[in-house]
């Protein structure tokens, strides 16, 4: 296997970083395929020069043009609505995007609600396989979310993370246990603003237009996600890190790797596409000093996900000694030495 020689990036090593810190050589790979959603991200330098500009925006037509140089970077959720923001836009470019989520509210709300209906009618169904005892307090809670969902008061409005959150209150039997992880799955796909128009245009409805923007942008910016969470003891160290879109960071939370997989089945194909492009980055010599990096993630990401995702490194020049002596020998230079580098 042909070792490569060890290229300086003109910067001290991570491992004196500290915190999510330590995955700053991912972020310095710039804009890379996002693992969970297979989206290209938003590098985070992209960020402030983004604001500023947002700034400046008055029109619905000064916001499209911000936003036109990052629609290869969106969500499909985000994408949509900007679908949406654009055509309004090349109708009334001296208008207010919140005029037309304005307009679009109600018709919106409505099929929002029937969304909600079908997730909260599936749990039911699933329920009756439930005892009877289980089965009436699990009813309760979604009952009381119909009943929130139909009232439409602005006080006491439908909270998908609430309802989420109440399904730990109910002890099911241990031979019930399965059937209630699947309905706590079936669940997860109450919509939000992320994963449903409809859910977007009414919670922005009540923003500005500035906040809205912002939002098809930020979705897409890369953010540092904790293969193990934190909750779960996961280090704060870059073999457990990966660099994601901030929707898919955030869908995910702290669910298990292999139940994320379970929900959304191309995540092994978009982590390959991950590793390839980090593997290219090491390559062209943008991560001294983390030669490691692609192993450590392997074995981090086939554990977590209980084998559902098993990356290749067939494309990488480094075996895993030629990798950790690479890596030995970057952070074993002296202070000499970084002085004659970036002189």
């Amino acid at each position: 296997m042909k070792k490569k020689e060890a290229v300086p990036n003109y910067a001290l090593p991570a491992i004196m970083l500290k915190g999510t810190s330590a995955g700053k050589p991912l972020r310095k790979l710039g804009s890379l395929t996002c693992p969970y959603t297979g989206i290209k991200g938003i590098p985070g330098d992209k960020v402030n020069p983004f604001e500023k500009r947002l700034l400046g925006c008055d029109f619905a037509s000064d916001y499209i043009n911000l936003l036109s140089g990052f629609v290869k970077n969106m969500q499909p959720t985000e994408k949509s609505v900007f679908s949406i923001f654009r055509a309004f836009a090349e109708e009334n470019p001296k208008g207010n995007l919140q005029d037309c989520l304005n307009y679009l509210f109600r018709g919106c709300l409505t099929k929002l609600k029937l969304e909600e209906f079908f997730v909260l009618d599936d749990v039911d169904i699933l329920s009756r396989k439930l005892s009877p005892e289980t089965a009436l307090k699990l009813r309760e809670k979604t009952t009381r979310c119909r009943e929130i969902i139909l009232a439409d008061n602005k006080d006491d409005t439908f909270k998908r993370k609430t309802f989420l959150n109440s399904l730990s209150e109910i002890c099911p039997k241990e031979n019930e246990i399965d059937i209630f992880e699947r309905i706590k799955d079936r669940a997860i796909f109450l919509p939000t603003s992320g994963s449903s128009r409809n859910a977007f245009v009414v919670k922005y409805s009540r923003r500005t237009q500035k906040e809205s923007a912002r939002r098809i942008f930020i979705a897409s910016t890369e953010t540092i996600e904790h293969v193990t969470p934190n909750s779960e003891g996961g280090k704060n160290e870059i073999g457990n890190f990966m660099l994601t879109t901030a929707n898919g960071n955030r869908y995910r939370e702290n669910m298990p790797l292999d139940k994320y997989v379970h929900r959304f089945p191309k995540i092994p194909k978009y982590t390959q596409q991950y590793i390839n492009e980090v593997i290219d980055g090491i390559h062209k010599g943008r991560m001294c000093g983390h030669e490691l990096y692609p192993y450590q993630i392997k074995q981090r990401l086939m554990e977590e996900s209980k084998g559902k995702i098993m990356i290749s490194l067939s494309g990488y020049d480094y075996t895993e000694q030629g990798a950790k002596l690479a890596e030995e020998s970057f952070h074993n230079r002296t202070e000499d030495d970084w002085r004659n580098i970036n002189s």
